[in-house]
């Protein structure tokens, strides 16, 4: 079966940009819908999800936020999904310096994040990355000077890295 990982992440990052910026990280796990209605059918329910629904279509499901002051690569590091979840997604906030790829560090005394927030160049990106079980994946990236929905970028390979990490997630450890 191939399910719409697109969708599903476009619809995340429509939810996250309703919710406005300096949000924590988000985490979610992707259920098939018609996985979810069968057999949790009072969340379906209470979820509004009826039997109209694609065989493809995807249900994100949030998690417990991430320990506070955890890097992410050592937050994804510790996630495992059950069989049950078919993929999942993140939603985060990131700073990026536009227009230059010089390493750029803030003075020792200072705050880095304010420090990075200060700089002439710095973007506030959002970025929402998913990955499923079968190896399908997609982004979408929202930058906060371009903030409506149709400057939102997305493709499959925008956030290799990322979504990378997040495929781990889902792998058994007897791989």
């Amino acid at each position: 079966m191939s399910f719409n990982i697109r969708e599903a992440v476009l619809e995340l990052e429509r939810h996250a940009s309703e919710k406005g910026w300096d949000q924590p990280i988000r985490v979610y796990a992707l259920v098939a819908t018609t996985d979810l209605i069968e057999r949790e059918p009072a969340l379906a329910e209470m979820l509004g999800l009826g039997e109209d629904v694609d065989a493809d279509d995807l249900t994100p499901v949030e998690q417990e936020p991430l320990p506070e002051g955890m890097p992410i690569e050592e937050a994804l590091g510790r996630m495992a999904w059950p069989e049950a979840v078919t993929g999942c997604a993140l939603v985060m906030e990131r700073l990026v310096m536009k227009g230059s790829d010089e390493t750029l560090a803030p003075p020792e005394d200072a705050d880095p994040g304010q420090w990075a927030k200060d700089q002439p160049d710095a973007e506030e990106v959002r970025m929402v990355a998913g990955v499923l079980r079968d190896g399908a994946r997609h982004s979408a990236m929202r930058m906060r000077q371009y903030d409506s929905d149709d400057q939102v970028l997305n493709g499959e390979d925008l956030m290799p890295a990322l979504t990378s990490a997040l495929a781990l997630t889902l792998s058994d450890d007897e791989e």
